[in-house]
């Protein structure tokens, strides 16, 4: 096992590599090319103050440099050994150095303070949406298959393949415009992870003098909740198909009907023989659902205002900054490929016969 996950972890270098560059040479190659639109805004200057803003970009970033050029001196900024880059963009000594995702050409900040602020917020969506979505699939994909033919099992089966088959830009949309509408419920806000004078609150609700606080954490659980509904619902809805069907599999199977024989409670035959052989179905699939949920959260912030990382690479896609969209690629890319990984382990720890040496 040891021997196989060292092996998958070094060809997660060559993987990256190729993701990497795909993603950098699309913005390359694209209209415009890398800060096009940054680009633009210099033709409504003058034009000599036109000529110092692309002069600029050209010596910090090298854009006017050839492509292969440009993505070099991008591998180079995030390698600990390579050369030293001088704030002229000229080149110094190879060694070892700080490696560095660069600066963005939008906001002209380092890529890590951004990653840094908006990473927290997406990990909080995906904290809260994680054990929801396995929480309701797998519980109820349990009990309807446990209930076949059931009221519950059709009116389950009917209400999470409508739930999956509603896209998710269609549903953010309707909540803000029903639940977060003044004309409407006005439940929750429209945008945002707080209120305007968030700071200014305790940390816990509590009752005052004045009237009722909700404190900061109960304002930031307000925030998410819609965003949260959205990350969650199809999600789950797919993970309840999946349980049920590969419960009902094995509640078919010979084991099943000697445990049975032997005389075993009916919850000890579910939960800890045909749950336990129903898993692998469940792994493969939780190796996919956080890669999803950290790509579904670029709608879900778009479309809630929320600062996280997804708002932030919609942002940059836009403007083609081409250091930021790299280095969310790159982050994006090492949580899918560690996914796998965890994926192939956990089948090994899943079931007996599973062997990598």
């Amino acid at each position: 096992m040891f021997t196989y996950v060292v092996q998958r972890l070094l060809l997660m270098f060559p993987t990256l590599l190729g993701i990497t560059m795909l993603v950098f040479f699309v913005m390359a190659f694209s209209p415009g090319g890398i800060g096009g639109p940054l680009l633009d805004h210099a033709g409504n200057m003058k034009s000599e103050d036109a000529a110092r803003v692309r002069e600029y970009y050209n010596k910090r970033y090298g854009i006017d440099k050839p492509k292969i050029v440009q993505y070099g001196r991008w591998l180079n900024e995030i390698s600990p050994i390579g050369f030293q880059v001088r704030d002229d963009g000229s080149t110094g000594s190879f060694g070892f150095k700080q490696p560095s995702f660069g600066e963005s050409l939008q906001q002209h900040r380092p890529v890590a303070d951004l990653i840094a602020e908006a990473l927290p917020v997406t990990l909080l969506l995906n904290l809260v949406s994680i054990p929801l979505v396995y929480g309701t699939g797998i519980i109820t994909g349990i009990l309807a298959a446990r209930r076949r033919g059931s009221v519950y099992d059709n009116v389950t089966g009917i209400a999470q393949l409508g739930t999956w088959s509603v896209p998710t830009i269609w549903a953010g949309v309707m909540l803000i415009g029903i639940l977060a509408n003044r004309e409407y419920v006005k439940m929750f806000p429209t945008s945002g992870l707080h209120d305007a004078d968030a700071l200014m609150m305790p940390f816990l609700p509590h009752f005052t003098p004045n009237g009722w606080v909700r404190g900061w954490l109960l304002d930031t659980g307000w925030h998410l909740v819609l965003p949260v509904v959205c990350l969650s619902y199809g999600g789950s809805a797919f993970l309840m198909k999946l349980t049920r069907g590969s419960v009902l599999e094995n509640l078919g199977a010979d084991y099943v009907r000697t445990a049975r024989a032997k005389g075993l409670d009916e919850s000890v035959i579910l939960y800890r023989h045909v749950f336990s052989n129903s898993l692998l179905a469940l792994i493969t699939v939780a190796a996919n659902i956080l890669p999803s949920l950290l790509s579904g959260s670029v709608i879900v912030e778009s479309i809630f205002g929320v600062p996280g990382m997804g708002k932030l690479a919609w942002e940059s896609v836009l403007f083609r900054d081409r250091e930021v969209v790299l280095a969310v690629t790159l982050i994006g890319g090492i949580v899918g490929l560690l996914s796998q990984i965890l994926r192939d382990i956990l089948y090994a720890m899943a079931d007996p016969r599973v062997r990598y040496d």
